[in-house]
């Protein structure tokens, strides 16, 4: 195959999106539009992408990094203008190159390799994109001759009565031989009501010179949706998540309420989990296989062992092991590592903690900046105290500790090995390895006390 190239036309500020975010960084099932038009491209191998960039250029090169090389629009005149700014970089190339809209997050890897490869099979300098659809309005129309190939594109406000019933419409994205889309960029007049550069007439450009110009028609229409406003968001947003869900189901996951889940793009499950109604599950997140999540539970950027089960629960940038049961009501902070066949119970808070294997925590409890062991029971109640007003500090819990109800370890602090806390102890000091430590005040019980009190005069 040859050479592919991509130029991404993400310059435009997107002023229907009526935000401060520019348009082509807001989201789609967790993931800038954007960013799903570079992944999706990215699956062909190409050799460069180019992003062109205007409005918000530093933000769009900041979350993209080092997945796109920019090029820089700094008045926004035009699509072939846009596409231009990219000739310093690929100006010299050969092969092909994909033009994209950066608001066209839909668009698969699948649909652009064939359109690639078709463009290769007819031989053609520059080949459309285009689509089927019964409400072609507002939409460029695609005029072949009688041999099928493209005579032309027609706008919807200057199509005649006859040409607005054809329903092939031009998505806007494009594949050309490369050399030739630069040089005939180079011809396109600004001469038009708006005064700017349209990347649609390199096509008139193109066939004027006797070149061939073809046409691809997508299968599925939803992949051309251009996102300009909340609307056409909200309606990628339900494209994308059904596709996805769609995707895991066939991989061998349950989704009890396909409609009332949402999973983002970029997470992965293993066969035989079951996702229960009301989750979200989003960022780079992994969970293993025969797993249960959910219901109404929410996790971000986790990796999750096999057999875990979270009720009800929230977990965020952690390591979760397998045959773990998390919730219902746990919190489960970032940067926290909870080892195999752990119990996180209700109303459990781990915060950049490591929980060691078979160690419980089972209600009402907060453990953060701590390492606990292995085989460690934490009761009802008990917090570690790692924060003295300016500073956190670390608490140490050894393996096969049991910690009694109500216990506060203030921090630093370490219970060693085997070491029991007595029930609403305040520990101040180091516990030894195999210790009881008590620390609270002995109980003193004031004989018929209540009456002098008078309660009831």
């Amino acid at each position: 195959m040859t050479n592919i190239f991509a130029v991404i036309l993400a310059a435009g500020k997107g002023t229907r999106m009526k935000s401060k975010l520019y348009k082509v960084l807001h989201p789609v099932c967790g993931k800038p539009m954007v960013e799903h038009v570079i992944d999706q491209i990215s699956d062909l191998h190409t050799k460069k992408i180019v992003t062109i960039v205007g409005h918000g250029a530093d933000e769009v090169k900041g979350y993209l990094g080092e997945k796109s090389v920019f090029a820089l629009q700094e008045e926004q005149l035009g699509t072939a203008h846009a596409v231009m700014q990219a000739e310093e970089i690929l100006g010299s190339e050969h092969g092909c190159t994909l033009v994209v809209c950066g608001d066209t997050p839909l668009i698969k890897s699948e649909t652009m390799e064939a359109l690639v490869n078709y463009h290769q099979k007819q031989n053609a300098k520059a080949t459309i994109l285009t689509g089927y659809t019964d409400a072609p309005d507002g939409y460029g129309r695609i005029i072949r001759n009688e041999d099928g190939m493209v005579e032309r594109i027609v706008e919807h406000k200057d199509a005649t009565a006859e040409e607005r019933k054809v329903k092939e419409i031009n998505t806007g994205t494009y594949c050309f031989d490369n050399r030739s889309l630069f040089e005939a960029l180079k011809k396109v007049s600004n001469d038009n009501s708006q005064g700017e550069y349209y990347l649609p007439d390199v096509i008139e450009i193109l066939k004027s010179a006797g070149e061939i110009v073809a046409a691809y028609q997508t299968e599925d229409f939803s992949e051309t949706l251009g996102v300009n406003d909340r609307v056409a968001l909200s309606q990628a947003e339900a494209i994308m998540q059904k596709r996805i869900n769609r995707k895991h189901m066939q991989d061998g996951v349950t989704l009890i309420s396909p409609q009332n889940t949402y999973i983002g793009s970029d997470v992965s499950i293993g066969a035989d989990t079951v996702i229960y109604p009301g989750t979200i599950i989003s960022g780079h997140t992994v969970i293993g296989r025969d797993c249960e999540i959910g219901p109404n539970s929410e996790i971000s950027n986790c990796r999750i062992g096999d057999r875990t089960k979270v009720r009800q629960s929230v977990a965020a940038d952690s390591e979760i092991g397998s045959g773990v049961n998390i919730g219902p009501f746990a919190h489960i902070r970032p940067a926290s590592e909870i080892h195999d066949e752990v119990k996180v119970g209700n109303f459990v808070e781990i915060k950049k903690s490591v929980f060691g294997k078979g160690s419980k925590a089972s209600h009402l409890s907060y453990i953060g900046d701590a390492e606990v062991g292995a085989n460690v029971n934490i009761g009802c109640g008990s917090i570690t105290v790692n924060y003295d007003g300016k500073n956190k500090h670390l608490t140490k819990i050894e393996d096969d500790v049991f910690i009694g109800c109500n216990s506060n370890l203030v921090a630093p602090v370490t219970v060693g090995k085997g070491a029991y806390v007595a029930a609403g102890s305040t520990i101040t000091d180091d516990v030894p390895g195999e210790a009881l430590s008590i620390a609270r005040s002995r109980q003193v019980n004031k004989e018929n006390y209540v009456q002098k009190l008078n309660f009831n005069k």
